[in-house]
Formats: C-alpha cells, sequence, structure tokens
C-alpha cells in the first residue's frame, strides 16, 4: 500500500512538473509575440541579401518586407565592368532610385536593415528609405551581404548621413554562411 501512495505522489509531481512547464512556456511564447516589434526590412537586386534576411526573419520570428525598387535591377545593371546603372548610381551623391513598394515601419522598435554592399558601400536605394521614412525612434542594425567587403563603411556613411538615427554596428554575412552565424548575429544584437 505504501508503494502505490509513493508512487501516486511521484506521479502527481511529475504531472504538475510538466503541465507546470507547459504554462510557462506558453506564457513566455505570448509575451515574446506581444512584444515582438521587429522587422527585418532588405534590399536585394541579385537574391542573396533575400536569402540572408529570410533566414534573420525566421530566427528571430521578425516581420519580412522587401524594399522593391521602382525600376528592376538587371544583370546589365550591376555589371560593375561597364557603365552601369548601379556605378552610375554609386558615383552620383543625388542619386535616390525611387522606392515602388509603400513600407510600414510604425509598429516597429528594432529594425534589421539589409542591403547588399555596392562599391563598399550600402546601395543609395538606402538613402531613399532613410529620405523617405521616420527612423528617429528605431533601433536600426544593419546587416549586409557582401564577396569580401565588410560592413563598416557602410555603417560610418548611414551614420553620417542621419546622426540622430540609432544605428548598431551590424554584421556582414556571406551567402555560405549557415544558421549558428546568423544565431550568434541575433544573440549579440
Amino acid at each position: 500500500m505504501k508503494k502505490i501512495v509513493i508512487v501516486g505522489i511521484f506521479v502527481s509531481i511529475v504531472l504538475l512538473t510538466v503541465v507546470g512547464c507547459g504554462s510557462k512556456k506558453e506564457v513566455v511564447n505570448e509575451t515574446k509575440k506581444r512584444n515582438d516589434t521587429s522587422l527585418v526590412l532588405y534590399f536585394s537586386a541579385t537574391g542573396t541579401t533575400k536569402k540572408i534576411a529570410e533566414r534573420i526573419a525566421s530566427k528571430s520570428g521578425s516581420d519580412i518586407i522587401e524594399i522593391i525598387p521602382k525600376e528592376k535591377y538587371t544583370s546589365k545593371d550591376l555589371d560593375y565592368n561597364e557603365d552601369c546603372r548601379a556605378n552610375r548610381e554609386q558615383n552620383d551623391d543625388k542619386a535616390r532610385p525611387e522606392i515602388e513598394n509603400k513600407i510600414d515601419i510604425d509598429k516597429y522598435q528594432t529594425i534589421y536593415l539589409g542591403y547588399p554592399i555596392w562599391w563598399g558601400t550600402n546601395p543609395k536605394i538606402i538613402l531613399t528609405l532613410l529620405d523617405t521614412y521616420d527612423f528617429s525612434d528605431k533601433t536600426i542594425i544593419p546587416f549586409c551581404t557582401s564577396g569580401s567587403s565588410g560592413i563598416e563603411e557602410s555603417v560610418n556613411s548611414l551614420r553620417k548621413y542621419n546622426s540622430k538615427l540609432n544605428i548598431k554596428d551590424g554584421k556582414r554575412f556571406a551567402a555560405s554562411d549557415d544558421d549558428k552565424v546568423i544565431e550568434e548575429f541575433l544573440n549579440n544584437n
């Protein structure tokens, strides 16, 4: 009889622990959903930045919005060996390629801002974005894709462009980076 009582108590404790942990997990998930105000906002001309942006959104639970240029970039526009559109824009301080889609950033406090590196810095469409929308009460965490150039020059350029914005140091990703690299980026920001 004592064994049955002891087993019953043990089973009850195990059940309470399992049910209690399950409830805690649900509360944590619900709290995260209510407090989740992050957005992955990205521009991608070739699809490389898009793939990283989608992985960041998935791992962080963020919403995701693509910055779509009004005039799409063709492979000829990106042929850096020629007098291409991307080269002309990057060399023109006044260039501001138009954005086709409307972007609502009002409900977000944290914005992961992604772009490829063009001529060592961010594409001019990112400046169009900063000119068009109010990022003054946001935390901007930049990320870029590049074969070799780092993110530092582009971040410094963005900070210089608008010194009132809260822009973090950010991270450069290679197309081959695995989920561990993305998780490390998210944990550090």
